[in-house]
């Protein structure tokens, strides 16, 4: 075991296990601990968690399909916990299923295909990650347009960062007409020197501005192609 906070300890604040330190765990892990949130990061891999030592608030090598194991580590006190393993499903559907057995209220557990995810689903995980799945649809929305992100909230629903199209600069956006038109809406903009803000009806965009469009899934992809 490596670093000062001990888990039982950290269970008693708003603490998060990641189980699985490989590139997706380690990478939620880090984003974690730079959001202010404290993690105990749970690997089998004595040279991961010799990497991740000091850059987690705690972690341990420890088998987290032995039941006593994680009773050991004070994981049941925890309220949320991530199952980040890839590459051992096996491992990953029992160490899901022994965090359902002890009452974990808030589970995420990786999945690396849609019959994976279905077994964990039926167990009764409450969230279903996809991340390569995700990303790549993520990646494939940008490749196809000229967005520089796109979040899919769901139910064919986006949120996308784009430059704005010329027929929307220097008119209030109450003037532009845009959900009518193109049925979407411009929630926030950027513009350098200043920041994120929010949009009102009375907004101007200028050009230079990036903004951030909210609308179904077709419509902000057309509407980021405009120029």
């Amino acid at each position: 075991m490596f670093n000062q906070r001990q888990p039982a300890r950290m269970a008693e604040e708003d603490s998060v296990v990641v189980i699985g330190l490989g590139r997706f765990g380690s990478a939620l892990a880090l984003e974690l601990m730079a959001s202010g949130t404290e993690v105990l990061g749970i690997d089998g891999n004595e040279e991961i968690v010799q990497a991740h030592n000091r850059l987690l608030t705690h972690v341990v090598r420890a088998d987290s399909t032995k039941e006593e194991t994680l009773r050991q580590l004070s994981v049941p006190e925890f309220s949320s916990v991530v199952v980040a393993i890839g590459g051992d499903i096996q491992a990953n559907i029992l160490t899901a299923s022994l965090l359902l057995k002890l009452g974990i209220p808030n589970i995420w557990a990786k999945s690396v295909s849609e019959p994976h995810g279905e077994i964990l689903r039926q167990l009764g995980v409450n969230h279903v990650i996809y991340p390569e799945k995700d990303m790549g649809k993520r990646v494939a929305h940008l490749v196809r347009g000229v967005m520089q992100d796109y979040i899919d909230i769901g139910e064919d629903f986006a949120l996308v960062k784009t430059a704005p199209p010329r027929e929307i600069l220097g008119l209030p956006l109450s003037q532009t007409k845009v959900r009518t038109v193109h049925g979407v809406t411009v929630t926030a903009y950027h513009r350098q020197g200043q920041g994120w803000s929010y949009t009102t009806m009375e907004t101007v965009i200028e050009e230079g501005d990036i903004i951030l469009v909210a609308g179904s899934t077709e419509r902000v992809e057309s509407f980021s192609r405009l120029r």
